[in-house]
C-alpha cells in the first residue's frame, strides 16, 4: 500500500469523524480537539479514532510492511501511530521485529504512541521469544530519555506480569530513571508510566506490591510512589483491602 494511498484513506477517515461531529454539534474538529487536549503532540492529529488506525494498521501488516516503515514521513500523529503499531502487527521473524523496535523507539515522543507501540507489541507474549525480548528491552532499562524509560515500564506492564517475571518486572520498575526532582516537575511521561505499571502489578500481584511498597529497599521517588497509590486506589481491579493498606502507606 503506498504512502499517498495510506493518506488518503486517513483522510477519509477524518472527514468521517468530523462530518458525524459536525451533524452532532456543528464543530468540525470536535474529535481532533478532544484528542489533542489530550495528547499535546506537536505534529498535525487529523483526528482519526485508534480502532480505525489498528485496523488500517493491520492491513498495511500484510503488505510490504518494510517498505511503508521505510518510507512512512511521520509527518502526522495518526502516521506516526501507523508506524507504532504496524511494527507490533508485522509477521516476521524476530530479529527483523526487533530491529525496527530499534530504529522506531528513539524516535518517540509522546504517550500515545508511546504505549500504542507497547499495547501492540504481542510478539514478546510467545514463549520462544519472552526472553530476547526481555533482554532487547534491558537495553533501555538504564536510559536517562524519558520515553525509553516509558516504553520499558509499560512493555513490562502490558507483557511480563506473569508469574516467571514479575520479581524481575518490580526490580526494574524500582530501578528506572524519573528525573533529577521528586515531583513531577521533570520526566512526567516517565514517572507516569512506571507509576501506572506499579499500580497493575498491585492488581495482578496484590501481596508482592505490598511487600515492595513497605520495603525500605524501594526507590520510587515522592511523587510516584504516591501516584502509584492513587493509581490503585482508582483500579477496579484491586481490591479494597489492598486499597486501605496501600492508603496508609503514603509519603
Amino acid at each position: 500500500m503506498k504512502i499517498d494511498d495510506i493518506k488518503k484513506k486517513l483522510s477519509a477517515l477524518a472527514g468521517a469523524e468530523k462530518t458525524a461531529a459536525s451533524s452532532d454539534s456543528g464543530d468540525k474538529s470536535q474529535y481532533a480537539d478532544f484528542s489533542k487536549s489530550l495528547n499535546p503532540t506537536s505534529l498535525p492529529m487529523l483526528g482519526v479514532r485508534l480502532p480505525d488506525l489498528r485496523k488500517l494498521a493491520k492491513e498495511i501488516a500484510k503488505d510490504d510492511y518494510k517498505k511503508f516503515l521505510s518510507e512512512n514521513p511521520m509527518d502526522s500523529f495518526e502516521m506516526e501511530t501507523l508506524q507504532a503499531m504496524v511494527i507490533g502487527y508485522a509477521k516476521d521473524d524476530l530479529s527483523s521485529i526487533l530491529s525496527c523496535a530499534a530504529a522506531f523507539i528513539p524516535k518517540i515522543h509522546d504517550w500515545s504512541v508511546n504505549d500504542s507501540f507497547c499495547q501492540t507489541f504481542k510478539i514478546c507474549e510467545k514463549p520462544a521469544c519472552q526472553k530476547e525480548c526481555w533482554d532487547f528491552f534491558m537495553k533501555y532499562a538504564k536510559s536517562q530519555r524519558e520515553f525509553e524509560v516509558r516504553v520499558v515500564a509499560v512493555m513490562l506492564m502490558s507483557h511480563y506480569l506473569i508469574d516467571d517475571y514479575i520479581d524481575r518486572v518490580i526490580q526494574v520498575l524500582d530501578s528506572l530513571y524519573t528525573g533529577k526532582t521528586p515531583d513531577k516537575s521533570d520526566f512526567y511521561y516517565a514517572k507516569m508510566g512506571v507509576a501506572w505499571a506499579v499500580a497493575t502489578v498491585a492488581a495482578k500481584f496484590p501481596e508482592k506490591c505490598l511487600s515492595y511498597m513497605q520495603s525500605p529497599q524501594n526507590h520510587l521517588d515522592t511523587w510516584t510512589y504516591n501516584k502509584s497509590i492513587q493509581k490503585m486506589c482508582e483500579s477496579f481491579r484491586v481490591s479494597e483491602e489492598i486499597k486501605e493498606k496501600m492508603k496508609s502507606l503514603r509519603k
